[in-house]
């Protein structure tokens, strides 16, 4: 870490305690973010960890649906971004007023949505899920007859062969998972013959055909630890690739395409964090109304998952 990093770090240490914060990064963010943050790790993961904190102010360094969900989860503590601008383009393709439309045309649907959304459309579920428990989720709905599973049009293809039940899907995506192709796992299988091969279930169904495990970021992290392979290409933002190396120093890991990094994942810096720390801005906050409505979703998947 080179001097002003560190001058950095320990401006934005001090502050943390002034303030009482801690600060969270998902596993997508820049280095010199993972490097300053108290827990790493996925969107929902972090978002619990802030309610179990005693911690009065968050730092929630990932994109703008995160923060909603942590805001969601912890209604008495202040969270804020180091960069509000942070969006993400799939939870941007669905509004709570499509959702509502997709509902009228599908009255006896239950509605299952992916934490990748707006805490508006959040409060207009009946269960939320994530990558690591959607299969779980829709699996244990066999009573509904009909099941709406919005935004990922390719996580719900997943999620539809995983469980045998046909979905009514949406035709969100995101756009750095599907920048990862076949061919560039074939590629990399030819330069690394004996790598494990982990993906992402929001990257193209022929993507996710090929490989030996198909997995949240959380879980890319416990199977990276207990597979006794050396070796691993990783079909996810090209950003998890740093925590795989740090938490398995012995092993390596491969991206699986280079074209795959999220812009607004990485507008976060150590900047940003201290300047957030001192101006305790910008703030996330999400109506009480919304709030209650979303968090209902949230603990029915809880329940399940």
């Amino acid at each position: 870490m080179i001097k002003e990093d560190k001058e950095l770090a320990r401006k934005i240490k001090e502050l943390k305690k002034k303030r009482n914060a801690i600060i969270l990064a998902h596993n997508y963010q820049l280095p010199e973010v993972q490097d300053i943050a108290d827990f790493r790790g996925d969107s929902l993961e972090l978002s619990r960890i802030a309610a179990k904190n005693d911690a009065k102010v968050i730092v929630f360094c990932g994109v703008y649906f995160m923060a909603e969900t942590a805001s969601i989860l912890c209604p008495d503590k202040k969270v804020i971004m180091p960069d509000i601008s942070s969006g993400c383009p799939m939870a941007n393709m669905m509004t709570a007023e499509d959702l509502r439309k997709l509902k009228q045309k599908h009255p006896q649907a239950v509605a299952v949505g992916y934490v990748n959304t707006s805490a508006e459309v959040k409060a207009e579920l009946d269960y939320c899920c994530t990558s690591t428990n959607a299969v779980a989720v829709v699996s244990a709905l066999k009573d509904k007859k009909e099941i709406i599973f919005i935004p990922d049009k390719y996580l719900a293809d997943y999620v539809s062969k995983k469980s045998g039940r046909k979905l009514i899907s949406w035709h969100g995506f995101c756009p750095t998972h599907v920048k990862i192709l076949p061919e560039d796992l074939k590629r990399e299988k030819k330069f690394h013959p004996k790598a494990k091969v982990m993906v992402h279930p929001e990257c193209l169904s022929g993507v996710v055909a090929l490989a030996d495990a198909v997995l949240s970021t959380s879980q890319m992290g416990k199977y990276a630890r207990e597979n006794p392979a050396k070796e691993f290409i990783v079909a996810t933002e090209a950003g998890l690739v740093y925590r795989l190396k740090q938490d398995n120093p012995d092993k390596e890991f491969y991206p699986a395409s280079e074209r795959a990094v999220c812009p607004n994942m990485k507008r976060a810096t150590q900047e940003k964090v201290l300047w957030a720390l001192e101006e305790l801005k910008d703030e996330v906050n999400v109506p009480d109304e919304i709030r209650k409505k979303a968090r209902l979703a949230i603990d029915r998947m809880l329940a399940i998952a």
